[in-house]
């Protein structure tokens, strides 16, 4: 056999290159001319801005004598064999699916539950609920059902934890395999969009059944019977399921849930989390100052990432980052108001919007040195329910950047892309003075690094960065004390975004199969 050398190069393209450019290119940098090659990277490079351009790593593959021999690189191995086990998976979030589809390879019996509505019907929901032609539906909404809340979002892949090249390969190839945008395998900065999410989702359910695996949407879990620290039996409204495994994916968002798992004995401990106010630009105010012009060919939306410390020590920071985006009501239940960022794929909107938080010690909430696990999931909601009390409605609370950086409150607020109401509200009412400080002193650091910044609109109030409690469990994932439990994802306190929480079900995933 011939062997086949490979070099790594790193090439300079404009934001609007062809593929034709990018061969000639590697062509001429790699001194080859029978090739082939494979983006590794695309990062885009605006430090000289408007001179703006893309960086490319590329691999190229060729039968002259440059560089090295290739080798495959590995790839995650699932092993198949028949099983007699009952595995329930309950949440069908990025956490739950893959730990269900990794499982189900494997060979076990799976049984998937959701407790929200599939995607289609979601979808149908939310438009009717934002349009005003339906009440808010609680299991059918931006934060539950089908996918969980990553559904509903920008599809944002980036994932700064360490050591999970095998298992981030196996769920990006998982995604592609369903219909994601190719790209998302090479770019720094990788996205599906909301739109892409809203098809891909039923598409990977649909590969899951193939493998024989059962989904039951509507199926929310109210309780778990236990026997000396294992799960015997998983209860519903519905009916119940007898498992030899238990997988919880509840998500963020899931209070009840976590509230059953600590009355069943599951234990948690408290963790810093942030609150604060989602804010929105015009996206040609933002493109300027990242790019240098208000348009460049080839590209959507600029986007970017702001942090600063506080002199009282919070730290204050941008999250979920949606250019060409929109603020939506993303309440987990009836009479709790929080809004949340999405954007499509294409990222047309006019706006750009932004999460800027400030984190918190639990020790620091208010009134609340010794606060416990229920006091501090009482405080959230109960945080979430005032916003909701100030006009019994969804509409958001709102002012300029500008005004609350003053202490004031704006008589008129400019447009917006939220579908309810925005109404001017001062949020000193709302959050923390700790909170307050912190915010003040990092938007006005940011207006100082983004020029126009402080013309932006604060709209209402964003609490789900990450979940307040973390539950304790082992190097395996299993709960403490619990010998057959396991729970994934944001809801455990350990992953945060769709990335980090595909791998941890993908991790717990494989070492079931490689131990059961």
């Amino acid at each position: 056999m011939v062997p086949i050398y490979f070099q790594d190069i790193e090439v300079k393209l404009p934001t609007n290159y062809q593929a034709e450019e990018l061969r000639k290119k590697v062509a001429a940098k790699a001194g080859v001319n029978d090739f082939r090659w494979e983006l590794l990277q695309q990062s885009l490079d605006a430090r000289h801005k408007p001179d703006v351009f893309w960086l490319a790593r590329v691999r190229v593959f060729s039968a002259t004598r440059k560089g090295e021999i290739y080798e495959a690189p590995p790839q995650l191995t699932i092993h198949y064999r028949k099983r007699q086990q009952q595995v329930v998976v309950v949440g069908s979030g990025p956490a739950g699916f893959f730990a269900a589809l990794v499982l189900q390879q494997s060979g076990f019996n799976v049984t998937l539950l959701e407790k929200g509505a599939e995607a289609g019907k979601r979808y149908q929901s939310i438009l009717g609920f934002e349009r005003g032609k339906s009440a808010f539906d609680s299991h059918a909404n931006y934060c539950h059902g089908e996918g969980g809340a990553g559904t509903f979002s920008d599809g944002k892949l980036t994932s700064r934890t360490k050591g999970i090249a095998l298992e981030k390969q196996f769920v990006f190839d998982t995604y592609v395999g369903a219909g994601a945008p190719e790209e998302i395998r090479y770019l720094s900065r990788p996205h599906i969009g909301s739109d892409n999410l809203r098809r891909i989702v039923p598409e990977l359910r649909r590969q899951f059944q193939a493998l024989g695996g059962g989904m039951i949407f509507d199926s929310e879990v109210t309780d778990i019977k236990i026997s000396n620290g294992h799960c015997t039996e998983i209860i519903t409204p519905q009916q119940s399921y007898v498992c030899d495994i238990l997988l919880m994916a509840p998500g963020h968002s899931s209070y009840d849930t976590y509230r059953m798992l600590h009355r069943q004995g599951i234990a948690f401990r408290l963790k810093p989390f942030a609150i604060g106010v989602r804010v929105e630009h015009p996206q040609p105010l933002i493109n300027l100052s990242q790019w240098g012009t208000e348009h460049l060919p080839g590209l959507k939306a600029a986007d970017y990432k702001l942090t600063h410390t506080a002199s009282n020590g919070l730290p204050v920071y941008s999250f979920c980052m949606c250019p060409g985006g929109k603020v939506v009501p993303s309440a987990p239940a009836e009479t709790q108001n929080i809004v949340n960022g999405v954007s499509d794929y294409a990222r047309k909107s006019p706006f750009a919007n932004a999460a800027i938080v400030a984190g918190l010690q639990p020790d620091q909430l208010p009134g609340n040195k010794n606060v416990d696990f229920a006091g501090m999931l009482r405080w959230m909601e109960m945080l979430e329910q005032h916003v909701f009390d100030i006009t019994k409605s969804y509409a958001a609370p709102g002012n300029r950047i500008a005004d609350f950086l003053l202490d004031k409150t704006a008589a008129t607020l400019p447009a917006n892309s939220y579908p309810f109401e925005v109404f001017p509200y001062d949020f000193r009412q709302l959050l923390p003075a700790a909170t307050i400080a912190a915010l003040k002193e990092g938007l006005s650091n940011f207006s100082r690094k983004i020029k126009g910044f402080e013309t932006g609109v604060m709209i209402g109030l964003e609490t789900k960065t990450s979940a307040p409690v973390q539950v304790i469990r082992d190097d395996h994932r299993r709960c403490e004390g619990f010998d057959n439990i396991y729970i994934l994802g944001e809801g455990s306190g350990y992953a945060g975004g769709i990335t980090s929480s595909a791998v941890d079900g993908v991790k717990a995933a494989i070492g079931i199969a490689e131990n059961g």
